[in-house]
């Protein structure tokens, strides 16, 4: 089943590691679904670096990218992000250029300049919080690398030289929409699990943008999370659970949490409260419902694309999630980066 959308409609998948699954399975099962989303007509995939977090497996984006790519044929794929004060700007731009390389055409790179970790993972990528401060002129120098125009003098990036990879910048704050309205980028906001600053950043943004290169107009891709079944009682339930899971992410520690348990601490402790605002943007219920959501949050979000989420526990139901909710194929475009403007 699909249903019409007035907007881009994409996805964020999350590699999630089942509780009983393997990484292998994870990585099976994003190559599945991307098949599945070429037909089903969504406009790009994107994976996001996390380190240290052993239910996501998406640490490496170039590697995943360059193994789901091989595995399709037309849709775009990208990250989003590289946590990119983890990582040299002439590294990234010899990954993803690379990726250009092999699949020209269908390669975007979203940049962010959280360390996708905690202060421990940093250190033991032989990072420091303070690299996070360099963010803005990381990305002018990686710009410049895959521009062919860089701003090291005496180095280029082979491959990526000239391949223009689209620039996208990913936030959840005032100061990511301050830069990418100041360098004319794309700026995709974290609304599925830091959604207090939508509203402010986005209209900061728009409010902000200088034409480049890259991009004549302001771009907003806003980040929504999605549960949909047939049977409204089956999308609730697999909420549940989703929040359930999270308590165990971000609150077990050497055991995890009985049903019981995570279930008190979302119903009666701030730490619950904690998790219920990181949801505030999910859709859940029939395909009508979140499809009605999903309207409602285009223009709450005053976004371009939505790029949605599904998290739901069961692997069906994740992939199922997706295809009740997808975009008519015929709605589907996708644009070369290699085009000005392109996005």
């Amino acid at each position: 089943m699909t249903l019409d959308m007035t907007v881009d409609l994409s996805i964020l998948d999350l590699a999630q590691v089942g509780h009983t699954e393997t990484v292998a399975d994870s990585f099976a099962a994003s190559v599945d679904l991307a098949q599945r989303a070429e037909q089903w007509g969504y406009r790009r995939i994107w994976y996001a670096e996390h380190h240290n977090m052993r239910t996501i497996a998406s640490a490496a984006p170039a590697v995943l990218i360059a193994h789901v790519a091989a595995h399709t044929d037309t849709i775009r794929l990208g990250a989003g992000g590289v946590m990119l004060p983890n990582h040299s700007p002439l590294s990234i731009a010899e990954q993803f250029g690379t990726l250009a390389e092999l699949h020209p055409g269908r390669i975007d790179l979203g940049l962010g300049r959280a360390p996708g970790g905690d202060q421990q993972t940093f250190a033991a990528l032989r990072r420091t919080m303070a690299s996070a401060d360099r963010f803005p002129s990381d990305v002018l120098e990686l710009q410049g690398y895959l521009r062919g125009q860089s701003r090291v003098e005496g180095v280029r990036a082979t491959p990526g030289d000239g391949t223009d990879v689209p620039l996208y910048i990913l936030g959840s704050s005032l100061f990511g929409a301050q830069l990418a309205a100041a360098l004319g980028l794309p700026y995709a906001f974290a609304s599925h699990f830091a959604p207090q600053a939508l509203e402010e950043a986005v209209a900061l943004y728009r409010r902000e943008f200088q034409p480049s290169e890259q991009l004549e107009s302001p771009y907003v891709i806003a980040g929504v999370c999605v549960i949909a079944d047939d049977d409204e009682a089956v999308a609730r339930e697999q909420f549940l659970r989703a929040r359930r899971a999270r308590v165990n992410v971000l609150f077990a520690r050497d055991r995890r949490f009985t049903d019981a348990e995570a279930d008190m601490i979302l119903d009666e402790m701030p730490q619950g409260r904690q998790i219920d605002q990181m949801l505030t943007y999910s859709g859940v219920g029939t395909p009508g419902q979140v499809r009605d959501y999903l309207d409602w949050f285009a223009g709450h979000a005053d976004a371009d694309e939505l790029i949605v989420a599904s998290i739901a526990p069961d692997r069906e139901v994740w992939r199922n999630t997706l295809g009740l909710v997808a975009p008519a194929p015929a709605a589907s475009t996708v644009q070369s980066p290699q085009s000005t403007k392109s996005v």
